[in-house]
């Protein structure tokens, strides 16, 4: 329902634009007022979409109203009703926007047909705000999906620029800027945990909420210049603790500030090695609170080496793994470090073995000891039997994906390329780690499955841009993306051209053609 308002101080004049419009546009709404002062009140109360105003009366004249109305309520439409056919009159109105004018007498056609000029305009623009509503509508329903697939490819996978720029615009936040990594520890069966914790991180500061692996939940937090490091991360540490009524098996690892989102993936290892014990009686703690129990170098030396292991363990080098670890025991016993203390170290780099076969979907259980060693050896046969242990259930974990599991997934991204699906989509649908997947398609294609959707996407686009009845608008959300000037960005990236440059070029060439 369109609604008018007819502003004029006789009523003869008002009575007969009402009667005229009534008869041509019978949904119309229409009100009255006799002066301007009333108008000011009715446009604030009733909120027409359309005034009919005239120019010349007592009081308040219509270019005042005019001008007080719209600074108040600048969506409404005016078209002016005037004896006066003056320029200074008509000079005055285009400054404030009115749409269109009446001479006073019309014709009941000109007043139809002027005034329906204006009703078209509104129906328009509201057709226009229905459908950016339904995008924005659409678009916040996918956002949750773009969310946890930016962090799972910051942390565990490289992404192309092509892609990261463009989806951390959608998310609303600059590439710049610093960040560090809260990696989150749930018990087995806590997947309702999972939105309550996205909920709590949106409330108490900003930052985007990744994928549940197993038991470990990444979040990528924002810093906040307003608070120190230390405060902002235990304030929401214990904002998500507060989440359970018992944090017995819940813990918390924070990584270091990076000022840069492509070194994220440093603080979310980091925040790995932080839940290396999670027998502290406080539930989180800090990466740059874990004691370094070396003899054999500084504590940076010591820490580079736990980010090796963990590069290892996810590219599945279990000899370079066992190796490495064997050396340092040996090392170790060298330096006549004591035999507890490198019983303990030993046992925290199993631990962070354990945590990242668990991000991939490998549960192994925490490791522990039978026993306090008594001997160096003892130490190397039962540290031995872990990692073999460990290894075997990631061998048995990855025998089980068949040889097309590629293709299947390759296949899947194809069939639903049109489709909000997500790299945590796609490794529920084919029973593997998102991780893996990830893996599959570094080691066998050489790009990720962000490239590889994005390429279904696009090309789909091109074929569809050889029918001219399609606008590119309907193209846009025919391939599966929910904003054109996203679609755009993406398409000109990955063409050189525009999509209206390249259809120029593509329709130009089949005419030509033809």
């Amino acid at each position: 329902m369109v609604k008018l308002l007819i502003v004029d101080d006789e009523q003869i004049e008002r009575e007969g634009l009402q009667a005229i419009l009534q008869r041509g546009y019978p949904e119309l709404e229409i009100a009255q007022a006799k002066n301007g002062k009333i108008a000011v009140q009715l446009a604030d109360e009733w909120k027409p979409d359309l005034i009919l105003m005239d120019i010349k009366m007592p009081g308040m004249n219509g270019l005042e109203a005019i001008e007080i109305i719209i600074a108040a309520n600048p969506g409404i439409k005016f078209i002016m009703v005037t004896a006066y056919d003056t320029f200074d009159y008509a000079r005055q109105a285009i400054k404030l926007g009115v749409k269109d004018y009446l001479l006073k007498p019309s014709k009941a056609s000109e007043i139809v047909a002027t005034v329906g000029k204006v009703l078209g305009e509104i129906e328009e623009e509201r057709q226009s705000q229905e459908s950016m509503k339904h995008q924005q509508d659409v678009l916040k329903k996918a956002l949750p999906l773009v969310e946890t697939d930016v962090v799972t490819q910051l942390l565990f996978d490289h992404v192309h620029e092509v892609h990261l720029d463009v989806l951390i615009e959608m998310l609303d936040r600059r590439k710049t800027g610093e960040s560090f990594v809260m990696l989150v520890l749930l018990p087995s069966g806590s997947e309702s945990f999972y939105t309550a914790i996205k909920e709590r991180v949106r409330q108490v500061g900003s930052g985007w909420v990744g994928a549940l692996y197993g038991r470990q939940l990444p979040i990528v937090v924002f810093r906040d210049p307003e608070k120190s490091f230390r405060f902002q991360a235990t304030e929401l540490a214990l904002e998500i603790l507060a989440l359970t009524q018992s944090t017995a098996d819940w813990f918390i690892g924070i990584g270091n500030v990076r000022d840069e989102m492509d070194r994220i993936r440093q603080s979310y290892q980091e925040s790995l090695i932080a839940t290396m014990d999670t027998s502290l009686p406080v539930k989180y703690r800090f990466y740059s609170d874990v004691k370094v129990v070396d003899s054999l170098g500084d504590g940076h030396q010591a820490k580079q080496r736990e980010k090796e292991l963990i590069e290892q363990i996810r590219l599945g080098q279990w000899e370079q793994v066992r190796t490495d670890v064997m050396e340092l025991i040996d090392r170790f016993e060298q330096e006549d470090v004591n035999l507890l203390q490198a019983q303990q170290r030993t046992l925290e780099l199993l631990w962070i073995v354990s945590r990242v076969l668990g991000e991939m979907g490998i549960e192994t259980g925490t490791p522990i000891y039978s026993f306090q060693s008594q001997e160096y050896r003892q130490l190397r046969t039962e540290t031995e039997q872990w990692l073999e242990r460990m290894r075997q259930s990631y061998t048995e974990h990855y025998s089980q994906v068949g040889p097309d599991a590629i293709y299947q997934v390759k296949r899947y991204i194809m069939e639903h390329s049109h489709e909000d699906i997500s790299l945590e989509a796609i490794a529920r649908r084919v029973s593997l780690s998102p991780f893996y997947i990830s893996k599959l398609f570094k080691e066998q294609l050489g790009i990720n499955y962000i490239d590889f959707l994005t390429e279904c996407r696009i090309e789909k686009a091109k074929r569809l841009m050889s029918d001219p009845s399609k606008s590119l608008k309907e193209i846009t959300f025919e391939v599966g993306y929910h904003d054109p000037n996203y679609f755009s960005k993406v398409f000109k990236k990955m063409c050189a051209a525009s999509p209206t440059e390249y259809r120029k070029m593509l329709l130009g060439n089949h005419s030509a053609g033809g």
